[in-house]
């Protein structure tokens, strides 16, 4: 059973979300928070596995309560998915560089809020590819680490990448570019398996809680250039 959690500031909103989630049988919504303070106090109460986090609340934000879960080790399982209205937003890759998992618009279709909770359940896929890779790489090309055209994977934005073999930075560079590990395995002619180790290695090198936070790296690092279309 994944356990969720519901954080934005418009209560007909929250009751929407809460019938589609409680109507699934592998999911159940165990709180409902108005404000960025109360999700987290409710993601401690509740051991909550997913959070569908507003990101511009009253009081404290979903920005600050993203980074509040982030930093928690005790916390380390839970997965923060942001309700966004705009796609291109410099909340979002705020809230996706403090440890968010992905993000998903408020208009998306039922089927794909509850395959976006499934998939940040499990941490195997980034929720949205190819948008949050976009996302970021608009905002890192407006002077983010990994944006202004300088600095490379052996450059100073580089240098986090130093523990990492070259398969790991060859993989690292895919992820980036929004493969799945399917994807991935059949580019380098490995089973998804092997990837998926290579994946689980490099997370834990750079500290990253889960696949979002890869892409992140890969950006800021200059491993991969928003120019690259992927």
């Amino acid at each position: 059973m994944i356990r969720v959690v519901l954080a934005d500031d418009q209560a007909l909103l929250r009751s929407a979300f809460r019938v589609l989630v409680d109507s699934e049988a592998d999911m159940e919504v165990v709180g409902e928070a108005a404000d960025g303070a109360e999700a987290v106090r409710l993601v401690r109460e509740s051991g909550a596995d997913v959070v569908l986090m507003d990101i511009r609340m009253p009081g404290t934000d979903g920005l600050a309560a993203t980074r509040a879960i982030s930093d928690d080790p005790a916390l380390a399982q839970v997965k923060v998915v942001i309700l966004t209205t705009f796609e291109v937003d410099d909340y979002v890759v705020g809230a996706l560089r403090a440890g968010a998992s992905g993000f998903l618009g408020k208009g998306a279709e039922p089927v794909e809020l509850l395959s976006a909770i499934r998939t940040a359940a499990k941490g195997e896929a980034l929720l949205s590819p190819a948008a949050t890779k976009g996302l970021i790489a608009r905002f890192l090309a407006q002077g983010g680490p990994g944006g202004g055209g300088q600095e490379g994977p052996d450059g100073p934005g580089g240098d986090r990448l130093a523990a990492l073999t070259v398969r790991e930075r060859e993989v690292l560079a895919q992820v980036g570019a929004g493969l799945s590990n399917d994807e991935i395995a059949e580019r380098l002619d490995v089973s998804p398996l092997t990837i998926k180790t290579h994946v689980n290695r490099t997370m834990s090198k750079l500290g990253a809680r889960d696949r979002a936070q890869l892409v992140v790296a890969a950006y800021e690092s200059g491993l991969v250039r928003p120019s690259g279309g992927g």
